[in-house]
């Protein structure tokens, strides 16, 4: 049965030549929304990114009685509420941060907060979290899923202490209870037990957007986190670009030996994203910086090489960069993502079984994937409601023909309009002669 969303991936008629604004960055509005919530007076967000993801937050935030002003596109402003609000019920939609994040600010509210989902958001990890939460006295219902739904009973307060946590399958882990710590009353001493910490960028913006809102954070090892308790300063902030938003179009670049900028590519970040220059070096691309923005330009070609690649600080990029690997001249290897198998969607499961439908060799390692290259074929791909995905076939189907993508809206998660912006950046792609 055919889907009855079902977009035409444009191809590229050759090398491409354009120039991209990109939204602001998920990552960092939803931690500065949640800062601005726990606040000792009103914050503003400049340049917020306004989406599904970010929306949900606005929303659950305003479930807890915080006041969010986001009538305009450009800016918004959040006032905190004297408490939050508890015998509430919070729905998280699609967005990982809002049931990470917000569960031990919940533990704050007046009251039990009730929190549940999207049918695929259920079978997303937050067990580790709600566990951590126990451990420092907080009551927690979760059927003993370690998913949602769960409720958070609120006591107005959180005594703090020390906890030790296994955040192996999401950094995020860390993060929720890194935001929320300043607020308890004795802070928060957090010491990661797992083999590995994925994705430890992201964890380090959590560290610099705490001392940006003037809240003492120290690392007493690789893997441990001291929070003192005090104030949360209320924020006048920029938000970034997302540059994991900006990677379909840098890949667009290397895979059509064309040129792209990036604006507003900013000069130091803790974005993971800010290593896809390195990523796509090694895959034969060149980047410069400029004034206005970060310039990538492809091999000529679009002959791009295989490469061993460690992505376990970057694990978001993986997507973007498999679909670089299926269109390379030699084997490539991505490790370190095993914690890819619970984000929106098993994300190797699904990149191995769409890159089966176009016809791809792809195999499924315990910690990543293996992709060797073979003719490609047209095909009607599946996003499994999963940003990341829609990008993944967008970034194909500019060189493959006939690639068509279910559902690709569901890439507004994080960039609203995305299909619009790909068409116009695609169609600057000229046939050389």
């Amino acid at each position: 049965m055919t889907h009855p969303q079902i977009w035409a991936a444009p191809e590229a008629a050759g090398p491409v030549r354009a120039a991209v604004e990109v939204p602001g960055s998920k990552s960092l509005t939803n931690r500065w929304l949640v800062l601005a919530a726990l606040a000792d007076g009103p914050s503003v967000l400049h340049g917020p990114l306004r989406s599904q993801d970010s929306l949900a937050m606005v929303e659950a935030l305003r479930t807890l009685g915080v006041d969010v002003d986001d009538r305009r596109d450009d800016l918004w402003r959040v006032e905190p509420p004297d408490r939050l609000r508890g015998s509430v019920t919070v729905d998280c939609h699609q967005a990982g941060t809002v049931m990470r994040f917000l569960a031990p600010v919940s533990a704050l509210a007046d009251g039990p907060v009730r929190f549940d989902g999207h049918p695929s958001a259920r079978a997303r990890p937050v067990g580790p979290v709600l566990q951590a939460l126990r451990d420092l006295g907080v009551q927690v219902d979760d059927g003993d899923r370690g998913t949602l739904p769960y409720t958070v009973h609120g006591a107005g307060a959180v005594a703090g202490g020390r906890v030790r946590i296994d955040a192996s399958a999401s950094s995020q882990f860390v993060s929720a209870l890194l935001l929320a710590a300043p607020r308890f009353t004795t802070g928060l001493e957090l010491v990661h037990v797992g083999a590995a910490l994925p994705s430890l960028p992201h964890v380090e913006m959590t560290e610099a957007v705490l001392r940006l809102a003037s809240v003492r954070v120290d690392r007493p090892g690789p893997t441990s986190w001291r929070v003192e308790p005090g104030p949360v300063h209320g924020l006048d902030v920029q938000v970034e670009p997302d540059l994991s938003s900006a990677a379909p179009f840098l890949a667009l670049a290397a895979a059509t030996g064309g040129q792209v900028t990036v604006q507003g590519w900013p000069s130091a970040t803790t974005q993971p994203g800010d290593r896809l220059p390195e990523l796509l070096g090694r895959m034969g691309a060149r980047t410069s910086r400029h004034s206005d923005g970060l310039m990538v330009h492809g091999p000529p070609g679009g002959r791009l090489e295989g490469a061993d690649l460690d992505l376990s600080e970057v694990g978001e990029l993986t997507p973007v960069v498999t679909a670089l690997c299926l269109l390379a001249r030699s084997p490539s290897r991505i490790r370190g993502v095993a914690h890819l198998r619970g984000h929106e969607t098993d994300r190797l499961a699904a990149l191995t079984t769409e890159i089966g439908r176009l016809g791809g060799d792809a195999r499924e390692l315990a910690d990543g994937l293996e992709v060797h290259p073979v003719p490609l074929h047209g095909a009607e791909l599946r996003t499994y409601h999963d940003h990341r995905m829609a990008m993944f076939a967008a970034v194909v189907g500019a060189v493959v023909p006939d690639v068509r993508v279910q559902d690709v809206a569901c890439a507004d998660k994080t960039f609203p309009g995305f299909d619009r912006v790909w068409e116009t950046a695609v169609a600057t792609g000229r046939r050389q002669v």
